[in-house]
């Protein structure tokens, strides 16, 4: 049955190609948003906190302060509303899943960059 699913998920799931990002980067991801007949595009510039899943049903999580309240929203990866993601900055981490960047606050928030070309 788990094979069915994979060759599914493989033939008939459009995949779109995105740079490569982890945990710890920070990245803007342009997305469409219908309103009514007209759509508009959106972005949303955070940091990753996680990637989870394979295949078709992988998500990233991506955190971001607006003000004093932090914001986290929750894209698959093969979400036809995502136009693009660019990396702004890549960011050194120890852990796949930074739970623990949600308690900091101030200097404490900040990730180390990497410097890459």
């Amino acid at each position: 049955m788990a094979n069915l699913v994979d060759f599914v998920q493989n033939e008939f799931v459009a995949k779109n190609e995105f740079p490569a990002f982890q945990s710890g980067d920070t990245i803007t991801v342009y997305y469409e948003i219908k309103e009514g007949s007209k759509t508009r595009t959106q972005f949303f510039r955070g940091v990753v906190i996680q990637r989870r899943g394979s295949g078709a049903s992988e998500t990233f999580t991506i955190r971001k302060m607006s003000g004093t309240v932090g914001v986290e929203r929750i894209f698959p990866v093969n979400l036809p509303a995502i136009q693009k993601i660019e990396v702004n900055k890549q960011g050194k981490v120890r852990r796949a899943r930074i739970f623990y960047f949600r308690e900091l606050t101030g200097k404490k928030a900040r990730i180390k960059e990497i410097r890459r070309k």
